[in-house]
């Protein structure tokens, strides 16, 4: 039985300094394109039979640094794989919003509000994540799969992948350019790796 392997795309402009990107089109800074180069090294050593790709620039470009587009691994881009719709919280950081507000503020607890976008709630960035999970785990039976995503709408894949609420995502945080790995303990989703740097 393979595992999934989750990678947050490398740093981008936003993400460095805070502010919540979810479907701004941002590029990756140099050094997030090292980060996802870096990558490659630790991606090529497993048994990736399939990749899902978030179709957002800094996503792509991560897939592609990380050799995924390489053509050994059948890789395709995956729409339910975008990051949070944030709505009127798109591009702004978190102590913005708790000024806005006068009063703490948390996505896991909160939410969004309507601004250029909707915005989502986390139940509905759950249905889609949970669509994700259904395509990939008859794959998982031929080796590893690699999604490459976002901080937000991993950490909520990642909840619903062991059972628990996408509230739950608050307890996985996943920094830029760095991975999770989501396999089984005696047929039980497990988390068997999080948060992991390349050499």
């Amino acid at each position: 039985m393979g595992e999934l392997v989750v990678v947050r795309h490398g740093q981008t402009e936003w993400s460095r300094s805070g502010q919540h990107t979810g479907v701004t089109d941002l590029p990756l800074l140099p050094e997030g394109e090292d980060d996802a180069r870096r990558l490659r090294s630790v991606l090529g050593q497993r048994q990736i039979t399939h990749a899902f790709v978030s179709p957002l620039l800094r996503a792509r470009r991560t897939a592609e640094l990380a050799g995924l587009f390489d053509g050994n691994v059948e890789t395709a881009l995956e729409p339910d794989l975008v990051e949070v719709d944030y709505g009127g919280y798109e591009g702004l950081t978190t102590p913005e919003i708790i000024d806005g507000l006068g009063r703490p503020w948390s996505l896991w607890a909160d939410g969004t509000v309507p601004g250029e976008t909707p915005g989502e709630n986390l139940a509905q960035v759950a249905t889609r994540v949970d669509r994700v999970l259904d395509r990939v785990r008859p794959l998982l039976a031929d080796g590893d799969v690699a999604l490459v995503a976002h901080g937000h709408v991993l950490r909520i894949l990642t909840a619903r992948w062991l059972r628990l609420g996408p509230e739950a995502g608050a307890l996985f945080p996943l920094a830029p350019g760095r991975y999770g790995v989501l396999g089984h303990e005696r047929e039980r989703p497990a988390l068997t790796g999080w948060n992991t740097g390349c050499p």
